[in-house]
C-alpha cells in the first residue's frame, strides 16, 4: 500500500486486510521504533474526535514520527481555503493527511489534489479505520473471522458501511437490523454483495432485530444520531426506539458472542451502561485497537520512503 491512499475499505482487497492485522498484532507486542523517523502526519479535522486523534498522533509518535493537528478554525476547508489549495499546501509540508470531514467528497478531493497519501478518518460515507480496527479485535476474541456472524443493529451509517465491507472482503457474515429510511445505501450493499460473492460471506437485511441476534458472534452498535444530524434527534429517537442493545435483546445471541460499539456511546439510547461494561463487552479493546492497526497502516504507507513529499504510486498531482 505505500504511498497509496485509503478513502474506503473499497480500497483494499481481503490480503491487505490480513495483511494489516497481523501487523497490528506484532506492533501491539513490539511496542515503539523509530521506523517513521523524520516524519510528519497532519490530521486535518473538520469534526472532533478523542480515539481518532489519540490514535493516530500516538501511532506517529510510538513510530519515531510527529503529527501536526489542524482544526477547522484554522483552516476551514471549503471555505477559508479551496480543497485543492489545502491539498496542495500540505502536500509541499507533511507526508500524509488523515482527514475528518463532514462530507466525503472532501476527502475524495483531498487525495485527488494531494501528492501525498490521504487517510479517511471519518466521513458521512465511511469510517474504514475503525472497521479495521473491529477486524482486529473480533480476530483477538474469537479466533477467526471467516464464518463469524456480526449482527449490526441500528442505523446503517458509515461505522456499519465500512464494516459491512470489511466483514465481506474476508468472508464474516453481516446481518443489519434497521428501520425503514436508514439502511445501509445501496451502493455500499452492492459492492459489499460483489465482494460476498468471492469470500461466500452471507449479507442478510433482518426484518427484526431480534431475530438478527440469534446466531450473531458479535452484537455490534452505533449511536442513533451521528455528529451533523443533531435537528433530526427527535425524529431519529423515535424511529430507533426499539433498536436498543440491552441485557435481553444480548441474551437472545448464543453464549460466548461479544458486544461491540465504535463510541461514544449514548447510555440509555442505542445501548445500556449495563451491556457497555458488562463481561461481553469489547468495547474498550476496539477503542485500544485502533492505535494498533493505525500503527500497521501508517507503516505500510510510509515506511522506507524518504520523508518529504513522498509522491504517490497512483500518479501525480493535477
Amino acid at each position: 500500500m505505500r504511498g497509496k491512499d485509503l478513502l474506503s475499505i473499497a480500497d483494499l482487497e481481503a490480503e491487505d486486510v490480513w495483511h494489516l492485522i497481523r501487523n497490528a498484532q506484532v506492533l501491539k507486542g513490539e511496542g515503539a521504533s523509530n521506523v517513521l523517523a523524520g516524519m510528519c502526519l497532519a490530521l486535518l479535522f473538520e469534526k472532533p474526535s478523542l480515539r481518532t486523534r489519540l490514535s493516530f498522533e500516538l501511532a506517529m509518535s510510538q513510530l519515531g514520527g510527529s503529527s501536526i493537528y489542524l482544526s477547522p478554525q484554522e483552516v476551514g476547508v471549503g471555505s477559508r481555503e479551496s480543497v485543492a489549495d489545502v491539498a496542495l499546501v500540505l502536500s509541499r509540508y507533511v507526508d500524509a493527511v488523515v482527514a475528518r470531514t463532514f462530507r466525503q467528497a472532501t476527502v475524495d478531493s483531498l487525495a485527488h489534489y494531494a501528492s501525498i497519501p490521504v487517510i479517511n478518518g471519518l466521513s458521512d460515507v465511511e469510517h474504514p479505520c475503525q472497521a479495521l480496527a473491529d477486524l482486529l479485535t473480533i480476530y483477538e476474541k474469537l479466533g477467526q473471522l471467516e464464518g463469524v456472524t456480526i449482527a449490526f443493529i441500528g442505523d446503517g451509517n458509515n461505522v456499519a458501511s465500512s464494516l459491512l465491507l470489511a466483514a465481506s472482503l474476508v468472508g464474516a457474515h453481516f446481518h443489519i437490523a434497521s428501520p425503514i429510511g436508514y439502511a445501509i445505501p445501496e451502493g455500499i450493499m452492492s459492492q459489499a454483495r460483489s465482494f460476498a460473492a468471492k469470500s461466500h460471506s452471507r449479507i442478510e437485511k433482518a426484518g427484526d432485530f431480534r431475530v438478527a441476534v440469534h446466531s450473531a458472534d458479535v452484537v455490534y452498535t452505533d449511536v442513533w444520531i451521528s455528529m451533523g444530524q443533531e435537528e433530526e434527534k427527535e425524529e431519529r429517537r423515535a424511529a430507533f426506539a426499539n433498536y436498543q442493545v440491552n441485557a435481553h435483546l444480548l441474551a437472545q445471541a448464543p453464549k460466548g458472542a461479544i458486544f461491540m460499539h465504535p463510541l461514544p456511546a449514548h447510555y440509555g439510547e442505542e445501548v445500556t451502561e449495563e451491556v457497555a461494561r458488562g463481561p461481553q463487552s469489547a468495547i474498550f479493546d476496539q477503542a485500544e485497537n485502533r492505535l494498533h492497526l493505525q500503527k500497521a497502516l501508517l507503516m505500510d504507507l510510509l515506511a522506507n520512503a524518504k520523508p518529504g513529499r513522498m509522491e504517490k504510486g497512483n500518479g501525480s498531482v493535477d
